[in-house]
């Protein structure tokens, strides 16, 4: 009878304990632990983000020729060769506003879209066009109004983009985005990398994107498959590419946001990340990941920046980190600050030990392959963890034989060649539509044949 009347005692001893323990590792869980074992990324890659965080900077000044924000040395937007400008009442509400871009120095086509206007009403609506699991895209899940957004961009500025990259065929084109615009840009780059006779058959190589401050806008196998073409930058504490709360009810609850983000982080703690691969409506940053980590724990002030790359399957920004420097970590312009930063230390560290140029060209073409061989056992990665919809790589790219003969039809039906659309502009929104119910029988035919 004794022994029973001290149990309760010591249930409430080993329950406080456990709850001390969560609490002093969660207080201890850093930025720098999501990328400790990530490998640092180069000047080369690097190098685009400063200046495409000015792009998209340029995107809210009403003047570009007498700028609110005065550019750094080197980093400044031509008025001259801007292509496109288009603001609120030009989209009509239903995208964020965007600029095209022509930077002659860097061979560069640029499309770059800024953040949430929280002033905007039809952001929000774009944000609550949605609901956990409502769209399919390509064997994966995707955020509704996001893709819609893309997809009137494109319907926009398609064949613009389309005679720029065919008049200057050594032009690369990139796609930038912040917050709400990263996740335009993430799905609008996917789309064009599904379609890419659309845009003149280009290469796929001459594609690329940068989700700064990304939104989590597609789910794991899709965000592991597109890291070849997809980049995402995050600085330190950022909350918003680590919650997996739906981005509407994040901003329904933006006045709360940090009880939202403590409350999460509680509920994400008790989630097992094998719980969390498993589910395929689960959203996540889109592509390979660049974390500046600039922050220690327990130490004040910042250091000196520096950039960890992966292309991660588990432990994906999976927790939020518990700092009052989560949202301010977020803003624009200190990402471009402090990329910038980081950039002139990775500059200086090569014009130290004076690489010649030779030298650099082989440390390019070593750095590619070697990113070409992180994507293709990241996908191995999620084949071995079970991720819903993962297969392993072939030598046919990064989709399986069921995606390529979707992919492939979807392009002859949407290429300008054929004589249904030979005269007429291609219409993106019934594009994506196709592709979505082409999506929809493919995996019924797939359940059907793994039931047989």
């Amino acid at each position: 009878m004794s022994v029973l009347c001290g149990l309760p005692p010591l249930l409430e001893c080993v329950y406080g304990v456990a709850c001390a323990r969560w609490a002093w590792k969660r207080c201890l869980h850093s930025a720098g632990h999501d990328s400790e074992n990530w490998s640092v990324a180069t000047a080369e890659e690097f190098e685009p983000v400063p200046r495409l965080c000015r792009y998209i900077l340029g995107v809210y000044e009403d003047d570009l020729r007498q700028p609110q924000r005065e550019p750094p040395e080197g980093y400044g937007i031509n008025p001259d060769c801007l292509i496109v400008k288009k603001n609120y009442p030009d989209t009509g509400g239903r995208a964020p506003p965007y600029l095209l871009y022509l930077d002659h120095d860097h061979a560069d086509i640029v499309l770059a879209i800024r953040g949430l206007n929280l002033a905007k009403e039809s952001d929000y609506a774009v944000l609550l066009d949605n609901k956990l699991g409502k769209r399919k895209f390509d064997g994966g899940y995707v955020h509704n109004g996001l893709l819609k957004a893309a997809g009137l961009v494109l319907n926009a500025e398609c064949e613009i983009m389309k005679q720029l990259l065919e008049k200057y065929p050594n032009y690369t084109l990139t796609i930038t985005g912040h917050s709400l615009g990263s996740g335009v840009a993430a799905l609008l780059t996917m789309v064009i990398a599904q379609n890419l006779d659309s845009l003149g058959n280009i290469d796929r190589k001459r594609i690329r994107c940068f989700a700064i401050a990304p939104a989590r806008c597609m789910s794991l196998n899709l965000a592991v498959r597109y890291a070849d073409v997809i980049n995402s930058i995050v600085l330190q504490d950022d909350f918003l590419p680590r919650t997996a709360t739906p981005l509407e009810d994040i901003f329904k609850s933006l006045f709360c946001l940090p009880c939202l983000l403590c409350l999460r982080c509680m509920r994400d703690t008790c989630i097992s990340e094998e719980k969390m691969l498993k589910d395929p409506r689960r959203l996540y940053a889109p592509g390979r990941l660049y974390h500046i980590v600039e922050r220690k724990p327990f130490r004040c002030g910042r250091f000196p920046p520096v950039v960890k790359t992966a292309v991660p399957v588990d432990g994906r920004f999976e927790h939020i980190v518990l700092s009052c420097n989560a949202t301010s970590d977020h803003a624009i312009i200190w990402i471009e600050r402090e990329a910038r930063r980081a950039l002139e230390l990775m500059q200086e560290r090569d014009h130290v030990t004076e690489i010649p140029a030779k030298q650099k060209m082989e440390r390019q073409e070593t750095l590619t392959r070697e990113h070409n061989e992180e994507h293709k056992a990241a996908l191995q990665r999620a084949v071995t963890l079970a991720v819903p919809h993962a297969f392993s790589p072939s030598h046919y790219g990064t989709f399986d034989e069921l995606d390529e003969e979707q992919s492939d039809t979807s392009v002859r039906d949407s290429s300008p060649g054929s004589s249904r659309r030979s005269k007429t502009k291609n219409n993106w929104d019934e594009l994506i539509e196709r592709l979505y119910e082409k999506d929809e029988s493919g995996h019924e035919m797939l359940k059907r044949s793994r039931s047989q």
